[in-house]
């Protein structure tokens, strides 16, 4: 976040002998006012924005890049790409928000998980093509500007930038009064990245005979909340206070509702410098069958043996609370699974190996046969 909108620029009142700002009048002929109404008098604080800003300013250079150029407060956030890196770079880009998983944040007053959440859901689309995320720009509409609770969103961006290895070259913090509660507020990111041409991962490049790979999600990340809030919160009655046994560790509904999302942008980089990497699908709304097919070509399926792994207990707890059938849980959530990688076969060991040694969870989930462009789902979750 580099300035908040909205700001009252110089000029903007008429200035007298010696340049002091006079304040403006309708005419010459009729008493100035007693008090003019200002800008704060509306419900917006241009002081606010700018300590939320002076706040954030040391998270938001943690994120600096070599090819960053200037500092914050510009107009523009400025980016040299390095164009000897590359014989035909092209670039990528992704724009996404965290949904309704902010209400939560809200409801519970905690408010430096949702920005990691807005990376990854930004990033780490952008990897899904084999771009490397450079820089992200993010957005924050509030009903009032708080400017500890706003540079608590920004460290969490802040965050997730470092954990995806891209700048924070910029932003916007906006103030709506009488459009958004005072405690109400809504953020969305956009992010660019670049790809070597001859490396683009595409559908066409999906052979029969590849591997599918799944990577373990964080929970639920950052999709299906409407739903959540409608089976736990509402029908359900829960409290985001309570504590529930099969999460383990004392743990909180609504702590495990603001786990913030897998980032997995420079681990899938990884993957690709070290195997054959055919495609990357990232599981967001749609859920797995949703999200693989957009990667398949039409005269292969995917198959995917849920036997392979079983899911968190959160979404144990969504299902039995809402009664929610199988098909309904996996075209809206991730159940388990946050990213794949279909890699050819002979890579697959290496593949494991190499997500293995970064820390991530990594499992052959299914693989890739002679079809028309659908995902098949078979075997069940072990359960218990």
């Amino acid at each position: 976040m580099t300035h908040v909108s909205e700001r009252s620029g110089a000029g903007s009142s008429p200035t007298g002998a010696g340049g002091d700002r006079q304040p403006w009048t309708a005419g010459t002929s009729r008493q100035a006012r007693k008090r003019s109404v200002s800008y704060a008098d509306a419900g917006v604080s241009i002081e606010a924005g700018d300590r939320a800003v002076e706040l954030l300013k040391s998270k938001v250079r943690q994120t600096r890049r070599p090819e960053v150029l200037g500092d914050l407060g510009g107009f523009a956030g400025l980016f040299r790409l390095d164009t000897q890196k590359y014989k035909n770079p092209i670039l990528a880009s992704s724009t996404d928000g965290v949904g309704t998983k902010l209400v939560i944040a809200q409801q519970m007053d905690i408010h430096d998980t949702v920005g990691i959440d807005l990376v990854a859901m930004v990033v780490d689309d952008l990897v899904a093509c084999g771009a490397e995320p450079l820089f992200l720009l993010d957005y924050i509409a509030t009903g009032e500007v708080v400017p500890d609770k706003v540079a608590e969103i920004g460290a969490g961006i802040a965050d997730g930038c470092r954990y995806a290895g891209c700048a924070l070259l910029g932003g916007e913090t906006a103030e709506h009064p009488g459009v958004l509660r005072p405690d109400e507020y809504d953020i969305s990111a956009t992010g660019v990245g670049v790809v070597e041409e001859s490396e683009i991962l595409s559908p066409e490049r999906v052979e029969i005979g590849d591997v599918v790979i799944a990577m373990r999600s964080s929970g639920l990340h950052s999709n299906g909340y409407s739903l959540v809030r409608h089976v736990l919160l509402g029908a359900g009655r829960m409290r985001l206070d309570v504590v529930i046994d099969d999460f383990g560790r004392q743990r909180t509904l609504g702590e495990e509702l603001l786990t913030p999302t897998k980032i997995y942008a420079q681990d899938c980089l990884k993957l690709i410098a070290e195997a054959e990497v055919r495609a990357l699908a990232h599981v967001t709304g749609g859920g797995i069958p949703g999200n693989l097919v957009r990667v398949l070509p039409e005269h292969v399926d995917a198959v995917v043996n849920r036997s392979t792994w079983r899911p968190q207990p959160v979404f144990d707890l969504i299902q039995s609370k809402g009664r929610i059938e199988d098909p309904e849980m996996e075209a809206t959530f991730n159940m388990g699974v946050g990213m794949f990688a279909i890699v050819s076969a002979e890579d697959a060991d290496r593949a494991l190996a190499t997500l293995t040694g970064r820390g991530v969870e990594a499992w052959q989930a299914g693989e890739i046969i002679e079809g028309s462009g659908n995902v098949q789902m078979i075997g069940q979750h072990t359960r218990g």
